[in-house]
């Protein structure tokens, strides 16, 4: 919304498609389907028909960017920051659907934009936004471009450090009232109901508190205590290297997937691990064994529901509440909570200020 909005868009002329549905699908993108195995890639149909097809008032624009690279917490630290390649080439994947037999976008009178984009190589923005918009938007100058992508980049930052404030709240509330809290080892379109299905919402409702990796607190106080020793030690460069575990670090979702498994690897309040991924998701494939080893390695309890699609896995979810206070409640019993007491006795000598005058001891040993 900020690119927009710096742009003169009223942001009330801004309309974004609803959550994924089968409905969706249904009723907006039947007969629209391309060839693609990926079930988030496929659902995008949906999307563009429900844009062309379901509005009250027309739409001018229908914008839809190939992301290539993305911003990421761990940029400088890996070796890329990719968008997994199906996904970005989604939008000219999905707009072959739309114009096989004829151009739907030409007879509603939309202009269909999807520029190339590398959102974390922020010099190049403006640049292929400019190349992008020019033609959509009458009069665009590449210096007006340039100070709308900066205040697009202003308001991702605000939204990004915002989500991490609540997440570092969301474990130190935990660390304080000696509560368990899950984290979920995704990519961002899992946040989609439809695509993720909301299983984290299900486990939520029975009191334990959730984190996503994508907005994991990662404070320099925090990253100190958790990473700083394998830092001083030379097995890791920074925090927020993974070499250790995954050479490979090209992908941006997976990076964090990885190093959110060291993450919560390290946190004796998450108590619990949730990975979600995908029907035939080839980038999700070779980080499955990995991210277990990581995990279970520790203590921490893992789940994984992979293969998503359509279909909520409800039968694997009813139950999964009970089994996570079933199987920390046996860890507790068989030391587990010993451990984790003589980690809480021996880091109450390392305090971590926090903002309004607070204090909280974090563990002074944890999980390799």
């Amino acid at each position: 919304m900020g690119l927009f909005t710096a742009l003169g868009v009223d942001p009330r002329n801004v309309v974004f498609s609803s959550d994924t549905s089968e409905e969706q699908g249904r009723q907006f993108g039947k007969g629209r389907g391309t060839v693609d195995c990926c079930y988030p890639v496929k659902c995008i149909s949906g999307h563009y028909g429900e844009l062309l097809f379901g509005q009250r008032q027309k739409l001018d624009v229908l914008f839809s960017p190939m992301i290539y690279t993305l911003p990421s917490f761990m940029s400088g630290h890996v070796a890329k920051t990719l968008t997994c390649p199906r996904v970005m080439a989604a939008p000219e994947n999905i707009k072959a659907g739309f114009i096989k037999e004829r151009d739907v976008f030409a007879e509603a009178g939309i202009v269909y934009a999807a520029p190339f984009i590398s959102l974390d190589e922020p010099r190049l923005v403006p640049k292929q936004t400019f190349e992008g918009l020019r033609e959509v938007i009458p009069g665009l100058t590449y210096e007006e471009t340039v100070k709308a992508v900066e205040a697009g980049y202003a308001a991702l930052r605000e939204f990004n450090a915002r989500l991490r404030r609540k997440s570092r709240e969301v474990l130190e509330w935990c660390a304080r009232e000696d509560r368990p809290c899950l984290l979920v080892l995704a990519r961002p379109y899992h946040m989609d109901p439809g695509i993720g299905h909301e299983i984290e919402v299900d486990l939520q409702a029975y009191g334990y508190p959730v984190l996503w990796v994508q907005y994991a607190p990662v404070d320099a106080d925090l990253m100190a205590w958790a990473f700083g020793d394998d830092v001083r030690a030379g097995v890791i460069k920074s925090v927020f290297d993974i070499h250790d575990v995954w050479p490979s670090s090209y992908s941006s979702n997976t990076n964090e997937i990885l190093w959110g498994a060291k993450f919560a690897a390290r946190m004796p309040w998450i108590a619990c691990v949730i990975r979600l991924s995908s029907y035939e998701c080839g980038m999700d494939q070779p980080t499955y064994t990995p991210t277990q080893q990581i995990i279970e390695r520790s203590g921490t309890l893992f789940f994984s529901f992979q293969d998503l699609d359509s279909t909520k896995p409800s039968g694997s979810v009813n139950p999964l509440p009970a089994e996570i206070r079933g199987r920390h409640h046996r860890a507790q019993e068989g030391g587990g909570a010993a451990r984790l007491s003589a980690a809480r006795r021996a880091g109450r000598g390392q305090r971590v200020a926090l903002r309004r005058g607070r204090a909280l001891a974090w563990p002074a040993t944890h999980a390799a």
